[in-house]
């Protein structure tokens, strides 16, 4: 186990769960970038065909509206939606960074509420009922998350006495 600089004890189940967790972040900041980029610069049919694809949703069926205050409107849904999913990549480098160097317990448990909050909801609103593709790029984020968060409490310290 090495220790943290403030000599606490960090082991390497996690730091494999904190590397996991950092994984997982750089996944949904690319998703966030990648969404800004569609936002500002595609049209709501380039921005929705990252979001529906799925055997439930497929894009030849999906219809847009036509009328651009619609439009408008779920252009920014998708604008808000991917600038959030890239600001959980943001927590989630915070949440690798607290368990990495700190071995942080607090840092675990956003990683295990918060982050599964965003991946659970997204895996059981959109993947499981296939609004959006089950493939590598939507399965990977949550069973990355899962692992991390079986993983990194066998290696954090059990307690600060």
């Amino acid at each position: 186990m090495e220790k943290t600089e403030n000599s606490v004890p960090v082991g390497l189940l996690a730091k494999i769960g904190a590397v996991l967790f950092l994984v997982w972040s750089f996944l949904h900041v690319y998703v966030g970038v990648a969404g800004l980029v569609a936002f500002l610069t595609g049209t709501a049919d380039s921005q929705f065909q990252m979001l529906f694809g799925g055997t439930n949703a497929p894009w030849s069926a999906i219809v847009l509206p036509t009328d651009k205050v619609t439009l408008n409107a779920l252009s920014h849904l998708f604008g808000n939606f991917v600038l959030d999913v890239g600001g959980y990549g943001v927590l989630g480098v915070f949440v690798a960074w607290m368990i990495w160097k700190q071995g942080s317990w607090l840092g675990y448990f956003i990683g295990l509420v918060v982050i599964g909050i965003s991946d659970l909801a997204f895996t059981f609103c959109l993947v499981t009922p296939g609004i959006i593709p089950a493939g590598w790029e939507s399965i990977s984020g949550p069973v990355i998350w899962v692992f991390a968060v079986v993983i990194t409490p066998f290696g954090l310290p059990r307690n600060r006495a």
